[in-house]
Formats: C-alpha cells, structure tokens, sequence
C-alpha cells in the first residue's frame, strides 16, 4: 500500500532550503583538505590559517543546513524513507568531526595539521561522499515519489 510522497517543507520556489546550503559545507571541508595537504608538503603557515576558516566557516553553514534538514525530515513523518535515517546520522557525524577537526587546528602550527587534522580532513570529506550519496539517492529516488512506488 502506498503512502504519501516525501516532499520538503522548507523550500524556496520548491527547491529545499537545506539542499540550497550543503554545497558551502562541501566545498570548505574539502578545501580545508586540500589546505592541509599543501600545508603538510610546504612551510607556509598560511594553509593551516586556511584549514581553519574553512572548517568554521563550513560548520556554521552546515549546522544552519542540518537545522533545515531536520525540520524536512521531521515533517515528512510516515513518508519519510528509511535511507533518510542514515543520511542524517551521517551528515551529524560529518559535523562533529569536522568540530573536533577545527579543535585540532586550532591548535599551534605543523602539529595542529599534521596528521591529526589531516587524517580528520580525510574522514569527513570521506564521510561526505557517502553521506551525498545518500542524500542524492534520497532526493532523486525518494522524493516526489509515494513510498513503495519503483523508480
């Protein structure tokens, strides 16, 4: 028996305020990544100053992004999917790696980088794909559709 569709309740001309956000987070933790790669192959403490922006910059998106998310996915109830579980449980994870990665960069110079903050970096971009994943599977699959109709 069919349910009702998952639809998103926070929308701006239909489009998901939530799904409006998450690429900011995207791109600054993978940024910071990238900063401390180039940090851990150079001198320049620049890099570490770049990780460390982008992690703060990329948790305060994405925390407005998991608040616009949730009330999404709060809302849908019965017809919310299963698969919508584990993409929030991911995406909360992401965020608080990415928090103690920000604790460890805030940390002095090489060893606020290297290889704590660079193997968090890893971790959350990692965690990331997997997440998008879930996300991209939910949006196209998921919804718009009524539950238990095929794609």
């Amino acid at each position: 028996m069919a349910r009702e569709a998952f639809l998103p309740r926070v929308a701006i001309g239909g489009v998901p305020l939530h799904a409006m956000l998450v690429p900011f987070p995207i791109v600054c933790f993978t940024g910071a990544m990238l900063t401390d790669i180039t940090y851990s192959n150079s001198p320049q403490v620049q890099w570490a100053n770049f990780s460390e922006w982008l992690l703060a910059v990329g948790l305060i998106v994405g925390i407005l992004a998991a608040i616009f998310g949730l009330i999404d996915f709060l809302a849908a109830g019965r017809a919310r999917p299963r698969i919508g579980w584990f993409h929030l449980l991911g995406n909360a994870i992401v965020l608080v790696v990415a928090m103690f990665n920000n604790l460890v960069h805030s940390r002095d110079g090489w060893t606020g980088v290297v290889p704590t903050g660079l193997t968090l970096s890893v971790i959350t971009v990692v965690l990331m794909a997997v997440t998008g994943f879930l996300g991209w599977r939910m949006a196209y699959v998921h919804v718009g559709r009524t539950v238990g109709e095929r794609p």
